[in-house]
């Protein structure tokens, strides 16, 4: 039996970690974000994504920020899809068991990055996990920029069809005949989500259930509004509001993800500016374009 999800769809938060200046999680800030983004209209929290810089933080690190995520979000009656994937199959499992243990509604796998496996490892690396984690479900995340690998629409096809628990892909490849072909033959129970702020107005006329969103972190309630609007088809209003924000969906991304949220979320008196190396703070050139059009959105 497959497993349908309806609350699998709409717009989520790939969720910043904020840290102190110590370089330590900043709990109570933390906190205070997943509230921010519920009140704002988002049901679907992201933590430990590249988003919320998980690859330089350790495990007792992320299993701490995904339990502080889950008891504020199932509070406020949110759902929770945690960041567990690495290049390690073994320990992607152990990971997926563990945030399932915390209350987890789900977890969100990236495509192994570095190893650069065929398509038949990714069959076997993603089939492992399902098999391993059975009855809960997991979203696929495909960003080739940052992996080295793309997952082929041919195998996401093949895991939505041959494990009732892979659920949803969050799809960055920014491939629009992929992407189209996994909505196009795609399993009734399987949804579909961009990756990519800029590209979710397109995708969901094309039939994607939603996106998993970086702009959402500093401004939930227009993200959730577009994504939401488009849903239900409401083009003009999705469309105003798409063009109004998408100076700030592409500023986003002028230097590598989180930086520049980052820095917008310290100018909106979110967080303080903080991010782990290798990643720094963005230039002064960025800061100034990014102020700009902070200014333009008031």
């Amino acid at each position: 039996m497959t497993i349908k999800l309806d609350w699998m769809r709409g717009c989520g938060t790939a969720l910043v970690t904020p840290f102190k200046k110590d370089g330590s999680v900043d709990d109570e800030c933390f906190k205070k974000l997943v509230e921010r983004q519920i009140k704002n209209d988002v049901k679907l929290l992201v933590p430990c994504g590249t988003t919320g810089e998980a690859v330089t933080m350790s495990e007792e690190e992320k299993l701490h920020v995904i339990k502080m995520c889950v008891e504020v979000a199932h509070g406020l009656k949110a759902k929770v899809i945690a960041g567990t994937g690495s290049n390690n199959t073994a320990a992607v499992i152990e990971m997926t068991r563990k945030v399932r243990e915390l209350g987890a509604d789900g977890a969100l796998v990236v495509a192994p990055y570095y190893n650069k496996p065929t398509q038949e490892g990714m069959l076997a690396h993603f089939g492992e996990i399902a098999k391993s984690v059975k009855n809960f479900p997991i979203m696929l995340y495909n960003v080739p920029s940052r992996t080295a690998s793309n997952i082929s629409a041919e195998t996401t096809l093949k895991l939505a069809e041959k494990y009732e628990n892979i659920v949803a892909t969050k799809e960055a490849s920014g491939n629009f005949s992929q992407i189209m072909e996994i909505i196009a033959h795609r399993p009734k129970h399987f949804a579909v989500f961009s990756g990519d702020d800029a590209t979710t107005l397109p995708l969901i006329s094309i039939g994607a259930d939603g996106l998993v969103s970086v702009c959402s972190n500093e401004i939930p309630k227009e993200t959730s509004a577009m994504v939401e609007k488009a849903l239900v088809g409401a083009w003009t209003a999705a469309r105003k509001i798409h063009y109004k924000i998408l100076p700030l969906m592409e500023a986003n991304f002028i230097e590598a993800s989180p930086a520049p949220c980052k820095f917008v979320m310290k100018e909106m008196n979110l967080l303080e500016e903080n991010l782990r190396l290798p990643l720094v703070p963005v230039t002064k050139l960025t800061r100034e374009k990014l102020r700009e059009i902070l200014k333009e959105l008031k």
